[in-house]
């Protein structure tokens, strides 16, 4: 059993210039970006790509890998694709593609700000930025909590996965997988 405890940071201790920067730098250029990247207009398409690119770049140059980057993207965008496939039924046909590609974007966008930031930055590094900036202590708690237990989360799955494979031999259809991961929800 493949029991890495490097889920959501993997890169964040790494030697690029990104990964020397202050914790609280770090946090705050991430949360400009994310504002900048809210605040452009859906119909402002140069500066979308304008903020792709910087986002682009910082990724980059923090050496983490196009590959993770890109599944990491691939598991955001069905939801956030559901979500904006509702705007052109709302909004009509007319101004709800732009709408829809606007949540698109800026989805990427901020996720990718975001992906900067933990994977540039120790998650207790960003919790002590947070505490520096202010933030209230229980809310600092809170997510180290959800931080820690994420693992435990994770841990949990990997052994169900391990149990389903041993009593399947790892011969299971697409349907059976279905309904058995369905009978795990609940």
């Amino acid at each position: 059993m493949d029991m890495r405890a490097d889920y959501l940071d993997r890169y964040a201790r790494g030697n690029s210039a990104c990964h020397r920067l202050s914790p609280r730098l770090k946090l705050l250029l991430t949360l400009a970006f994310i504002i900048a990247a809210l605040c452009v207009p859906y119909s402002f398409w140069p500066m979308h790509g304008c903020l792709g690119c910087v986002a682009l770049s910082a990724l980059v140059l923090a050496e983490v890998p196009p590959l993770y980057v890109l599944r990491r993207i691939g598991l955001l965008l069905p939801p956030v694709l559901g979500l904006a496939l509702s705007a052109p039924i709302s909004r009509g046909l007319t101004g709800g593609w732009e709408l829809a590609w606007g949540i698109v974007f800026r989805s990427v966008l901020t996720f990718s700000a975001g992906l900067w930031l933990v994977n540039t930055t120790p998650f207790e590094s960003i919790l002590k930025a947070l505490a520096d900036l202010g933030l209230p202590r229980l809310f600092i708690e809170l997510l180290a909590f959800m931080y820690r237990y994420t693992f435990v989360v994770f841990d949990e799955l990997a052994r169900m996965r391990t149990a389903q494979r041993s009593r399947t031999f790892g011969r299971q259809g697409i349907v059976r997988s279905w309904i058995s991961g369905a009978q795990l929800v609940g």
